[in-house]
């Protein structure tokens, strides 16, 4: 065999200490932001893992079961003898009732109220402020929208406590001062500027080219943002609805105060109602620790969880489909 000549080593270049201290510290923050990252996820994690194991205790321990089992919760009981079956949320009492449909009601009046008010407004304010105000109107209005969202939730709660709960009984006749109307309203003011703020951002988001080309076309400035800037927008227009509805769904300090915390079954939306969150917040201050009420209170908690879960996971899903539909993929 012949020998072959090996090429020699190539040197590789040394690193001067400089450039070892910023290769050190850019390892450093990359570090640095990878644990502050997972320490969010962890901390979301454990919050999920407490509020669970709170409320284990009602499929574990013999006596949670027995004062608020499944069925107690969600089918009709016998409240008083001769009396038909009612759903009934009345749990510090001598034989405790504790069904989850009036609270569920509740819930689901004050926030289809504020969705059917907060929706069209954000929506179609953000379709103002992008596409037809004058520039000085925009740079005013939208920052003034969002000063909104930097009021305290208790201010608007006492807001719709104070004026609009006499304001509207005035107006519509009301029976209950405090109902769900009021609590609506007053959530609104909460989720207005959340959906406002992301619609904004998706329509400007929307390419120049697709309204240039629309009105090439001969479409109208209203029939461009209305056939094609809105479609083009539907995924984040879909989050920001996803994120009002979160907002309204798990807000607290609204419904306590304008609401009337009545767990009343009853589809008037002029009738007081009771919320999940505020029942969470009303009850917890008093209740025994380690107690069935204690474990109904965080179970709530998770029905929370899940209902916002499942909501952005159903959004998810759908939004994905819009997207491979303006793609030209199959939908």
């Amino acid at each position: 065999m012949q020998e072959q000549d090996l090429a020699p080593p190539v040197a590789l270049p040394t690193l001067s200490p400089a450039a070892r201290r910023r290769q050190l510290k850019e390892k450093a923050i990359a570090a640095l932001i990878t644990a502050v990252a997972f320490t969010g996820i962890a901390a979301l994690v454990l919050i999920l893992v407490f509020v669970a194991k709170e409320a284990l205790s009602l499929v574990t321990d013999a006596a949670a079961r027995e004062e608020a089992s499944f069925s107690k919760m969600f089918l009709p009981q016998l409240v008083r003898k001769g009396k038909p079956l009612a759903y009934v949320w009345q749990p510090v009492s001598g034989v405790p009732k504790v069904s989850m449909i009036p609270l569920f009601i509740g819930t689901l009046k004050t926030t289809a109220v504020s969705m059917l008010v907060a929706v069209p407004l954000g929506i179609f304010g953000a379709l103002f402020a992008a596409e037809f105000a004058p520039r000085r109107l925009r740079e005013v209005l939208k920052p003034t929208i969002e000063l909104l969202a930097g009021i305290p939730s208790v201010v608007l709660g006492f807001f719709a406590l104070m004026v609009m709960a006499s304001f509207l009984q005035d107006t519509f006749g009301f029976t209950s001062r405090l109902n769900a109307v009021v609590a609506g309203l007053g959530l609104a003011l909460a989720i207005v500027p959340v959906i406002f703020t992301v619609t904004e951002d998706a329509l400007t988001a929307v390419p120049r080219s697709y309204r240039e080309a629309s009105l090439a076309l001969g479409a109208t400035p209203w029939e461009t943002a209305w056939k094609v800037v809105l479609p083009a927008a539907a995924p984040g227009i879909l989050a920001a609805c996803v994120l009002g509805f979160g907002r309204a769904i798990g807000e607290t300090m609204i419904v306590l105060m304008a609401s009337g915390n009545a767990a009343i079954v009853s589809a008037n939306l002029g009738d007081s109602v009771r919320s999940l969150s505020a029942t969470i917040a009303a009850e917890m201050g008093e209740v025994v620790v380690g107690s069935p009420h204690y474990a109904l209170l965080f179970f709530i908690g998770v029905e929370l969880f899940l209902f916002t879960f499942i909501l952005n996971m159903l959004a998810g899903v759908w939004t994905k489909k819009v997207i491979q539909r303006l793609k030209g993929g199959a939908g």
